[in-house]
């Protein structure tokens, strides 16, 4: 884990630059929202997300996060089957602020298309200078 600022950027994880992250477990891609998505947004007050068997694809919109500034989109890192949803989030959808990498993760899915889409967004360090250039532009 490396902070760049005051934003934590773990290493593991592949980055989209929608803000979320992917890590891959055991052939299955576990995705979750970035420190830095969840600190821009402040305080998240309601997550949408779909089903367990639903499909997504990469770049496309599959949920929603609203936050006391804004609603977001929330666009998929990897294509895929969703196997588990965090339906903990319904009712505390501020795990997304206190703990974006672990018990704030959203989905997880068996993907279809893994290393050709992992090759399309970032690795660590892409990221960590990615998130680098974010803040500059702040």
């Amino acid at each position: 884990m490396v902070k760049v600022e005051d934003y934590e950027v773990p290493e593991g994880l592949y980055y989209h630059k929608e803000y979320l992250w992917a890590r891959v477990e055991n052939g299955k891609a576990r995705i979750g929202m970035s420190d830095f998505a969840q600190k821009q947004l402040r305080d998240i007050v309601y997550v949408e997300l779909p089903s367990v068997g639903d499909t997504i694809a990469q770049n496309d919109p599959f949920g929603t996060v609203e936050s006391v500034k804004a609603v977001s989109d929330l666009i998929a890192p990897v294509s895929g089957k969703i196997e588990e949803v965090n339906t903990e989030l319904e009712s505390k959808p501020e795990l997304l602020n206190e703990d974006p990498y672990d018990k704030g993760w959203l989905l997880v899915i068996t993907p279809t298309n893994l290393d050709a889409e992992l090759k399309e967004i970032m690795d660590f360090n892409a990221s960590a200078e990615w998130h680098k250039e974010l803040i500059k532009g702040s």
